[in-house]
Order: C-alpha cells, then sequence, then structure tokens
C-alpha cells in the first residue's frame, strides 16, 4: 500500500511549523517540504535587526537544525512548484519532477511591493525579505556613507534603526503625513518619529518619490516636488503582496490571500493554506483579514496540521507583533481597527516606554506597548477574555502592569 504524502510548499515560518506539528499530531506519512532557497528554513525577524548588524551570523538563523528533519523523516526540496493538478492530485517542479500528494499545504508567504517608478531597476536599489536581500544590503554598507529608505512602516524604521547602528546616515522617506500611519493611533507615530530623530534619522513625512537616478548605480532619490536626495544605495519597504499565483491557477479561491476557513481549509479541503499568504473571516474583527505576522502563521500551521491528520481545532488566539527598534521593543496585541478612543499610560512625547491603548465603545480591542511588557501580557489577556477596563486606571503608569503580578 502507497504510504500518504503530505506536501507542503514554502520553507516559510508556516512551513517550518506544518512539518514539525504534522508529526506532533501523528501522521505517519510522508512528509516533503518544497522551499526555493537553498538554506533551511530560517527565522525571518532577525533580518532586519540582529543580522543586519552582523550581531546573528547566518548559522544561528535556521528556525530547526539539520538532524531534526532527518529524524523525523521530513524530505526537504530546493525547487520551485510551478503548478497544482488537483484532478491527479500531483504538483509540478521547476526540475521536471511530478510528485503526487495526498494532502497539500500552501505556506507560499508574501514578497515585497516593487517600486514602479524610473530607475527603480537600477543598482543599488534593495528590497528586504530574504538572506541573500541582507547579504547583498550588508555589503553595500560597507562602501557606503548614506542611505535612503522608502517606506516608513516597521521594515523601513527596523531598518533605518540597523543602518544607524553601523554608523551610515540615514533618510527615511515616507509618503503618508505620519510613520506608521495605516497601522498605529498618530501619538505612535510621533513618539517613533522623535525617537528616529533623536538617533540621527532624517525622517522625511509626505514624500512622494517620483524617481531614482544615476548611470548603472543609483545616485539620487528624486522627488515628486523636484527634490533630489543623494544615495549610495536604495532600501525599498512600501509593504508586500502575498505569493497567491499558484493558488489562483489551480482554481482555489483568493481574496487578499488564499481563502481559508476557521480550520485553514482552503476552497479544496485536501488543501490546507497558512501564513502571510493566507486570509480568513476573524469573527472577532467582523471581516476578513490577512496576517503578516510570526506567531499568527506558527498557529494557523499549528491548525493546519491537525486539520490535515482529520482532528478538530480552530484559528482562535489573539494576534500580536512585535518590534525592535534601537533599544525599544514595542510589543502589539490584537488589532485596532474601527478604534474610537485611546488612553496612554506613561507620556509618548518624552519616556521611552509607554503604552497606548486602543478602545471601541469603551472595550479594550488592542494595545501597543513600548518596553511595557507586563503591559502586553495584560492586555492580551484581557481583549481575549473581554474583561471591562477602567479608563482611569489604564492612565496610570504601571497600573496596568502590576495587575499581572
Amino acid at each position: 500500500m502507497t504510504p500518504q504524502r503530505a506536501i507542503i510548499v514554502g520553507a516559510s515560518h508556516a512551513g517550518a511549523q506544518l512539518v514539525a506539528s504534522l508529526r506532533q499530531e501523528g501522521w505517519t506519512g510522508q512528509i516533503v517540504l518544497v522551499g526555493e532557497e537553498s538554506a533551511l528554513p530560517y527565522q525571518r525577524p532577525p533580518l532586519s535587526k540582529a543580522y543586519l548588524t552582523g550581531r546573528c551570523a547566518v548559522d544561528e538563523l535556521p528556525i530547526r537544525s539539520a538532524d531534526f528533519y532527518a529524524k523525523q523523516e521530513i524530505r526537504i526540496l530546493d525547487a520551485t512548484v510551478q503548478a497544482i493538478d488537483r484532478t491527479a492530485k500531483h504538483v509540478a517542479l521547476n526540475t521536471g519532477e511530478t510528485l503526487r500528494y495526498d494532502k497539500l499545504a500552501l505556506c507560499t508567504g508574501a514578497r515585497p511591493r516593487r517600486l514602479c517608478i524610473p530607475g527603480a531597476e537600477l543598482a543599488g536599489v534593495h528590497y528586504l525579505r530574504t538572506a541573500a536581500d541582507v547579504e547583498r544590503i550588508h555589503e553595500a554598507t560597507s562602501r557606503s556613507r548614506r542611505a535612503v529608505i522608502v517606506g516608513g512602516g516597521y521594515i523601513g524604521l527596523e531598518t533605518a534603526s540597523s543602518l544607524r547602528a553601523l554608523g551610515l546616515e540615514v533618510t527615511v522617506l515616507e509618503a503618508t503625513e505620519r510613520v506608521l500611519e495605516r497601522v498605529t493611533a498618530p501619538e505612535v507615530s510621533e513618539f517613533f518619529d522623535r525617537i528616529h530623530r533623536e538617533e540621527g534619522v532624517n525622517i522625511r513625512n509626505g514624500a512622494l518619490v517620483a524617481a531614482v537616478s544615476g548611470d548603472s548605480k543609483v545616485r539620487d532619490v528624486i522627488l515628486a516636488n523636484g527634490e533630489s536626495i543623494p544615495a549610495d544605495f536604495v532600501i525599498v519597504g512600501i509593504g508586500v503582496q502575498p505569493n497567491t499565483e499558484l493558488a489562483a491557477a489551480a482554481g482555489l479561491t483568493v481574496d487578499n490571500g488564499v481563502v481559508i476557513d476557521d480550520q485553514t481549509r482552503t476552497s479544496d479541503h485536501d488543501i490546507v493554506a497558512a501564513g502571510d499568504c493566507a486570509s480568513h473571516d476573524m469573527a472577532r474583527y467582523g471581516r476578513r483579514i490577512r496576517l503578516e505576522s510570526v506567531p499568527s502563521a506558527a498557529e494557523q500551521a499549528k491548525v493546519a496540521a491537525a486539520t490535515i491528520c482529520g482532528k478538530p481545532k480552530q484559528i482562535a488566539a489573539l494576534p500580536w507583533f512585535w518590534s525592535d527598534q534601537y533599544d525599544l521593543k514595542l510589543q502589539i496585541a490584537g488589532l485596532n481597527t474601527g478604534y474610537d478612543e485611546v488612553v496612554l499610560s506613561g507620556d509618548p512625547t518624552k519616556d521611552r516606554d509607554f503604552t497606548c491603548f486602543y478602545l471601541r465603545g469603551g472595550e479594550l480591542i488592542a494595545a501597543d506597548c513600548v518596553n511595557r511588557p507586563r503591559d502586553f501580557m495584560f492586555s492580551k489577556r484581557a481583549i481575549t477574555q473581554q474583561t471591562p477596563v477602567d479608563r482611569a486606571e489604564l492612565t496610570l503608569a504601571g497600573v496596568a502592569s502590576g495587575s499581572t503580578s
């Protein structure tokens, strides 16, 4: 009898967690993990931080060792899946090999959104998503003085922090009126704007990039108002887009990600999806959401493994995120979508630690906690349990923190 085979497409955080969880859930069949990079699945968050600054070596990045995959009898292929045949239940690889599957998991992640302006293809314009990307950026830092970052989101600000640690002159160009505008309250944006300026970063809000100029290599970034900003190299951090082309070509439902239910099943119940490529309805927020978060990718992968093994399990954990910049650790509990009030604990205009609580209709729905780990734990629990909160108590520094002790 031919053993069952589960194929996981994408050696991402979700893919790495899924293969491990499959064995934990009791899958005794074959497991094949197909990834486009020759390296073992590795940690992505350190790339813009410890790895870029040289505080972390490449051999410290793998999520699990080669021995783990060998002992768990997990086959890892350095290949690209080019097509899925759902009728025949096989995938076609760029190597010419065709693999049969009984269960298929899509953990294809996301890719950086590209700059679509004149000069964007010049040498010296970089994106930051893979270890190879960071190696190219690190090489550029060794012979450069001036870096320009396009995009004032988390990846842009984390990279700015790392480049300042390496001694470079850094300019951040943000198209909107404030950094982190899409994801935080004005008070939080103003805090990070202040911190980066104090650390020597030149932040330009409302800066629309029109072109990149240079001969064979980038020399300047040209703004829409005609201003020219000198640059030895450029890093683009303007968001990501999910890798859904494979799923769409196979006829799976796609809507800002591969659509999954609360058990991670796609529109084909022999195919699951997890991680940055997947979107699902979250009852807590009343809408379809695609999360770009390592913790969410890991949780979805665990649910996907249980689903493949025929065990009922649902995506339920509260979304959470983090960002490291300088000596600051920002921890985010929940999603602040639709907030109508913010309550501050601490003074973001002066301090280097504070919490911004987001409320909707008087209920705590999210919190941005800077160097306030206990506020973060309090918020995660209070949001999950829908615990009533007292605004006056939240404003007192340490009261929310102390309530977890």
